[in-house]
């Protein structure tokens, strides 16, 4: 069972807000999630990200993958990207 974090789609049509979970990658994209570690909000003005840092310290540790998507929020939400993720 491989994990990522990845996006999930919330929110009406043509007003999209997402959050940051924590998944089995075989799962569909709005599935059941393991565990909810942030949010993505496109729509404010700036775009509202909220992460908490230390759910997903957790989940790096475990050694989950990381979305392409998930990985520029999270730099823009401060999380120090290491050479060994990167080649996650």
């Amino acid at each position: 069972m491989a994990v990522k974090l990845r996006l999930t789609r919330l929110g009406s049509k043509k007003r999209p807000f997402y959050r940051i979970v924590a998944i089995n990658s075989e799962t569909r994209r709005d599935g059941k999630a393991l565990e909810v570690v942030g949010y993505y909000n496109p729509m404010t003005e700036p775009p509202e990200v909220k992460i908490d840092l230390d759910k997903v310290k957790k989940w790096v540790e475990i050694g989950v993958e990381i979305s392409p998507t998930v990985r520029s929020l999270l730099k823009k939400a401060g999380w120090p990207e290491t050479s060994n993720e990167a080649t996650n």
